[in-house]
């Protein structure tokens, strides 16, 4: 069968989803492409064709999809165009995440053909604190393109839609976890919330170093910014994504958590991203 358009679907506050995504498409070598970024506000009301290929990629948060990707792709459906699922997580876990985005997205009318877990820099990732620095890498990407040249081969070699089978993401390898630096990880967090040490919610700000650009105001996916008052973050909105602190062009912002030292103490080993189809 063939499929000649793809719509690629993504939200990527720190642009690891979106590399991926992208990198995903370009491999599939189809020419007619669509994008819809949710990173900044809603979808409208979207019903895809069932002739277009799907490309979704999503940031993962303490195990879990960005509430606020769910939250933004409600408003598409389909009557079954193929998928292709894309987890983003900060080289600690995924957890259910890709579980959790493929029974979204098959409420919504989706067929999942295959899907994929990719590391990328975590949120939390400082030159003090290194946790992935730099993922997607060119390694990830070129693997993320062969990822999508084996989807078009896929969708060419099925005989019809009802030949292009579905995969269970649950049955996707995970990567290889040590066992020592997560058990290490673990009891260290246990003594860290034992210990009642206050865990920040919002980054910091510099007043001294804020020159009131509005760079960050203009990137917060939440909202929790406003402009002309860069210096305060609405604690209710910010989903500590850290676009804010990776973005400031004046390292005004920053997010100083106790986690961020757990996390590049305990996953140096960089993992592997994986996929299923």
């Amino acid at each position: 069968m063939n499929i000649y358009a793809v719509h690629l679907i993504t939200f990527s506050p720190t642009r690891t989803s979106k590399q991926v995504g992208e990198a995903i498409v370009r491999g599939t070598g189809l020419s007619e492409i669509t994008k819809t970024d949710l990173t900044l506000h809603p979808a409208e009301k979207l019903e895809i064709p069932e002739t277009t290929l799907v490309v979704v990629t999503v940031p993962v948060y303490g195990g879990k999809v960005a509430p606020l990707a769910l939250e933004r792709m409600k408003c598409i459906h389909t009557s079954g165009a193929p998928v292709v699922l894309a987890v983003v997580y900060g080289n600690r876990a995924y957890e259910k995440a890709l579980a959790e985005l493929d029974a979204f997205i098959s409420e919504r009318g989706f067929k999942v053909i295959a899907g994929a877990t990719f590391v990328g820099e975590h949120s939390y990732s400082t030159d003090k604190n290194p946790i992935a620095v730099g993922r997607p890498d060119a390694d990830d990407l070129r693997f993320a393109e062969n990822f999508g040249a084996k989807i078009r081969t896929k969708i060419e070699t099925a005989a019809g839609m009802d030949r292009l089978y579905t995969v269970d993401v649950n049955r996707i390898q995970r990567p290889h976890q040590a066992f020592f630096p997560l058990f290490r990880f673990l009891r260290k967090v246990v003594k860290l919330r034992k210990s009642g040490v206050p865990m920040p919610r919002i980054p910091a700000v510099d007043v001294e170093l804020c020159n009131h650009c509005g760079y960050c105001a203009t990137h917060c996916p939440a909202g929790a910014i406003g402009k002309g008052d860069e210096c305060s973050t609405d604690i209710e909105k910010c989903i500590r994504c850290c676009a804010c602190v990776k973005g400031c062009p004046q390292k005004a912002r920053t997010f100083d958590t106790p986690f961020a030292v757990l996390l590049a103490d305990c996953f140096k080993r960089q993992k592997e991203n994986r996929v299923i189809l």
